[in-house]
């Protein structure tokens, strides 16, 4: 988005704050556009305006489905967290209501649920008009802590009294939240299920009036247990349609630690006695069989090589001088680089050796650094050149003239290193940088040079700080002026410390430039680095800070993994089915010096099958970057059990680019359990409500595709899509959505692999956050058949259900922010020929006005 756009969404989110309460008093011109802007979603439920997290308190009553969502009333981030509420007839077209049960000045409203008092248990109404209460988390102000509270109503939903007596349930702790709460009509009672999030466990609680709760037993931690718990919801569903035979579902949402990375929601299947939810899955598991390449128990590291002093002179036996406690490791003695800290670096590498299996698996934790393509390891030669500027004087002189500056950010001159309150600067060269940390992030400004000839190919410079691209609303960038216009940026990672980056100038040659570092951010990470700014022949290559294990075919890396910030080691494989016979060799990679900066590594096994870590062998309910707080709604007629979730992830979420409002919920999902191949798994689909939104149909022939791309039939960006797909011989086939001007997001399968995916590297804007664009991966063996897929497509998000012919599903849904111009739809093959066939497709009617 161009820079051009920012008074615009400035003034939008300036309206929604004054409109308060969630509805918005539109002047005609807004109104004209409300529900139509760019990336407003056309049949998922948005908010009117600001922010919106977790859907909770889901109920059906008296006809309407009504939905209660975390909201800030007054701003389009986190923050002032109060129940919103929307409501519905038939789940798809929604009616938001004012603020429910809003924050005040003792305690925000965090998620939970509600309930029909159908025999007034709670005395709050009668038994000819019994209450809806909501049991939900009081996140207490004053001191952090987190307790169960009660509000309820006695008109339908509509108006909402907290509760005298509140809080019903405090244990004291500041992880304590997200209760779902139903009646257990065995036992007749009320159940609770609640988040013990920083224990991974679930805790349940019984009551018979709601006010006071006594502990029946908790569960876990089981699953993946990469983040905080979150959400819970535990729920019955008949086995295979049989009334007779049912167990019942756990879903766990957790954060990160999700499948995608960051959040993610998994589930588990088990019993449920009324006091004890036992999962049907043990958790044990034993890796394949191999040969074992290297498990350290030696005593040494053998004809392994190190360098630097991070991995010390021989295996750890256990966490080494100041580390928390390392759990994971086989035998008694691993690879821990922990040696001297974080701020120690070094490699461990093996000799060369021939490739004789498919896999070599391994043990891996420490740090979430991964391996970035183009980095080196170590300090190579700063690159040669015409210096515009190195920042070593006490002012903002350089060799082409003195920079200028405006506001309060950049100060008089350049800074010696670390600022007052700012974490450690790394990274710089010589004594002096650019750093905008001056007096906080509180204060912005820009800082801009003297204009310059472009007669070098590249122009490099080191840069660390916040990241907040040139596009952005608040940005915290280095950019690159011609002709008046911005025609390169560059931003930061998050990170104080500074690296290479570089822009290649081949286009722009003999032209007069500027460049300006932009401060226009007050929040998190607010601030800017910047030094070295060099006209040169020679590109410079950023340094690596990963800590992870690469495997090296001519020195090169062609596969790598990381940790994922935990002292844990868990199972990680390489694919070397295509090395075999070849020479490579095993490098463990400790090249960080901040926080997690140091690599677990042990039991390298050559073996025929690939090992799996703890996150892969988890039940997902989504393998997609964008579903999580997923949660049910409670009494839906003829005993349907109806899923939705954020379709959001906390590692961007409050920097995805839409005003007024941010953040949608996923189209809702109607459960069921069915027996593949001997074990029960959850099955999703689109509620059946779905299809009246239908508008016109289209029919597309069968489309065979050989190593190319073939446009289809169809456009649009608001569609349902089913379809079926042979692979055949291609190693990647599948379809294309939303594609133009230059943009697509890819929903494939991969026979190399077995896994369907979507990619959405070049789905449209990216550049808000790093971790944004990628690519997601849901297991799914063919097993030499088809592939059904079931296709939702919106604005701004993309919900893919894909099932083999055996039964088997898995579902993935994304954000994707295209161009509105970006509306076509294609069929692709990759490296052999692919067949989709009997594809329908339906334009699908806006629900808004």
């Amino acid at each position: 988005m161009s820079r051009t756009t920012r008074p615009r969404r400035r003034l939008l989110a300036a309206l929604a704050v004054l409109s308060g309460l969630g509805l918005v008093a539109a002047s005609p011109a807004m109104a004209d556009t409300l529900y139509h802007e760019q990336y407003r979603p056309q049949f998922h439920f948005t908010p009117a305006q600001n922010w919106m997290n977790d859907p909770n308190g889901l109920i059906w009553h008296k006809g309407r489905y009504h939905l209660f969502f975390q909201y800030n009333p007054d701003g389009n981030t986190w923050g002032n967290m109060s129940w919103g509420h929307a409501v519905s007839t038939d789940l798809v077209h929604w009616k938001q209501l004012p603020v429910a049960i809003p924050q005040d000045d003792q305690e925000m409203i965090f998620s939970g649920s509600v309930v029909l008092d159908k025999n007034n248990t709670t005395g709050f109404g009668t038994k000819k008009n019994p209450p809806l209460v909501a049991v939900y988390t009081s996140a207490q102000k004053a001191t952090g802590k987190q307790e169960q509270a009660l509000a309820y109503s006695t008109d339908g939903g509509t108006t909402w009294k907290k509760y005298s007596g509140n809080p019903v349930l405090d244990i004291g702790s500041t992880n304590f939240r997200d209760p779902k709460v139903f009646w257990y009509a065995p036992t007749k009672s009320w159940l609770m299920a609640v988040a013990l999030a920083d224990q991974h466990k679930i805790a349940f609680y019984s009551s018979s009036d709601l006010k006071a709760w006594t502990h029946l037993s908790d569960f876990g931690p089981a699953g993946a247990t990469g983040g905080v718990w979150e959400c819970p919801d535990l729920f019955p569903l008949p086995v295979d349609g049989n009334p007779k035979k049912t167990k019942w579902v756990l879903a766990v949402n957790l954060n990160p630690g999700g499948i995608a990375g960051g959040s993610g929601a998994q589930y588990f299947v088990g019993d449920f006695d009324g006091k004890k939810f036992t999962s049907d899955d043990s958790g044990t598991y034993t890796p394949p069989s191999g040969a074992v390449v290297q498990d350290f128990e030696s005593g040494s590291f053998g004809a392994w090589t190190a360098t630097g002093n991070a991995f010390g002179s021989a295996p750890a036996t256990g966490p080494v001088d100041g580390q928390q406690t390392v759990t994971g490791f086989e035998g008694e003695d691993f690879a821990n680089s922990f040696h001297g800290g974080d701020a120690a670096t070094g490699t461990l590498t093996t000799p060369a050796f021939t490739v004789t299996s498919d896999y070599i698996n391994f043990k891996v934790g420490g740090g979430n650094h991964p391996y970035q393509p183009g980095s080196v390891l170590g300090d190579g030669p700063a690159p040669t050149g015409a210096t515009l500027a190195d920042f070593e004087g006490s002012t903002y002189s350089s060799p082409i003239g003195d920079w200028t500056t405006t506001g309060d950010a950049f100060g008089a001159g350049p800074a010696r290193g670390t600022l007052p309150g700012q974490g450690q600067v790394t990274g710089y060269l010589g004594d002096g940088l650019t750093n905008s940390f001056l007096n906080g992030d509180a204060s912005t400004g820009t800082l801009t040079s003297p204009t310059f000839t472009i007669d070098k190919k590249y122009l490099n410079f080191l840069i660390g700080g916040g990241y907040h691209p040139a596009s952005s609303d608040a940005p915290t960038a280095v950019e690159l002026i011609v002709d008046g216009k911005v025609v390169r940026s560059a931003t930061g990672s998050n990170g104080e410390a500074l690296n290479w980056a570089s822009w290649d100038l081949s286009d722009l040659q003999g032209k007069q430039a500027q460049i300006k570092v932009v401060d226009d951010n007050t929040g998190g990470w607010g601030h800017l680095n910047l030094d070295q700014v060099v006209l040169s022949d020679t590109q410079a290559k950023p340094r690596s800070i990963e800590t992870g294990v690469n495997l090296l075919v001519d020195g090169k890396v062609v596969q790598s993994a990381t940790g994922a910030d935990s002292e844990n080691l868990d199972w990680a494989s390489f694919n070397t089915s295509s090395y075999k016979g070849e020479k490579v060799q095993i490098q463990i990679v400790d090249a960080n010096s901040s926080g997690w900066g140091h690599v677990l590594a042990d039991q390298f096994t050559a073996a025929d099958e690939s090992a799996l870590s703890t996150t892969q062998r988890a039940h997902w309910l989504d393998y997609g970057a964008d579903f999580y707080a997923a949660n049910t709604w409670t009494d839906a007629p003829d005993g349907r059990r109806v899923m939705t979730a954020w379709m959001n992830n906390w590692n961007y979420g409050q920097a995805i680019p839409t005003s007024p409002w941010r953040s949608a919920d996923t189209f809702p999902r109607q459960l069921s359990l069915k027996t593949v191949n001997g074990k029960v798994q959850l099955i999703q689909q689109p509620v059946r409500e779905l299809a009246g939104l239908h508008g016109d149909g289209t029919q597309v022939p069968s489309t065979r595709v050989t190593n190319t791309t073939t446009p289809l039939a169809v456009r649009g960006s608001a569609l349902e899509l089913q379809a079926d797909l042979a692979p055949g011989t291609a190693d990647r086939s599948g379809l294309d959505v939303r594609t133009g001007a230059g943009q697509r997001t890819r929903i494939g399968y991969d026979t190399t692999t077995g896994e369907v995916y979507i990619d959405r590297t070049a789905s449209g804007a990216t550049d808000f956050d790093p971790t944004f664009g990628g690519v997601q991966r849901a297991p799914l063996e063919l097993h030499g058949g088809r592939l059904s897929l079931h296709v939702l497509v919106d604005a701004s998000s993309v919900e893919v259900y894909a099932q083999n012919t055996r039964g088997e599903q898995v579902t993935l849904t994304d954000q994707i922010f295209p161009d509105p111009s970006s509306t076509g739809i294609d069929t692709f093959a990759e490296d052999g020929t692919a067949t989709l066939n009997h594809m329908q497709a339906w334009q699908l009617k806006s629900i808004w006005p």
